[in-house]
């Protein structure tokens, strides 16, 4: 695979809806895109942070990667629907201020999110190792992959700041399809 397969690859697996980004997206529609943004910096910075682990830890996790798998789906779907819970019952019309959308909950959803945690266990040993296995070319290419998460972030914080007219005018409707959209993700899982 070469370079250009990868970062495909990668802009594929980052900017497609998952936990994340769904998330980002209806911090925009209730809380604007400063929180948003907040939120995608925490989510950057642990995006990054299981990048380097993996590449860290890929030998010892191999061994122990079902049972992680399994572990992570579980963890994963519970909390994208207790996700989809809170964004179900959010009211549109409340403009109070939430303190979800926090740098520390952008970072810990990536530990939670199995379409990161998936993402950054397989990307590092399938598409990095076997062909940039030095450690300055592991450097490079989870700061290059780093990046084009946060490009995929911030993609979904100005999708929601051009659209947030819409969004809030069909708030309820908005807030059920992303709601639907986590469950989904999280019975996804499992198949």
């Amino acid at each position: 695979m070469d370079i250009t397969s990868i970062l495909i690859y990668c802009m594929v697996a980052t900017f497609t809806p998952g936990p994340t980004n769904i998330v980002i997206l209806s911090t925009v529609h209730h809380q604007g895109a400063k929180k948003a943004m907040n939120y995608s910096y925490g989510a950057t910075v642990g995006f990054g942070l299981l990048l380097a682990i993996s590449a860290l830890l890929n030998m010892i996790l191999t061994t122990f990667i079902p049972k992680i798998i399994i572990v992570m789906q579980i963890i994963g779907s519970v909390y994208m629907l207790y996700l989809a819970y809170m964004i179900y019952k959010m009211d549109a019309s409340n403009s109070t201020e939430n303190e979800t959308a926090t740098f520390l909950s952008g970072l810990l959803m990536q530990f939670l999110n199995p379409k990161v945690v998936l993402f950054t266990l397989t990307v590092i040993p399938t598409l990095i190792m076997p062909k940039f296995n030095t450690t300055p070319a592991m450097t490079i290419s989870i700061l290059v992959i780093t990046a084009i998460g946060f490009l995929a972030f911030i993609t979904w914080v100005l999708f929601g700041t051009v659209f947030k007219a819409f969004l809030q005018r069909h708030g309820k409707i908005v807030n059920i399809f992303m709601a639907l959209s986590l469950v989904y993700a999280a019975i996804m899982i499992w198949m």
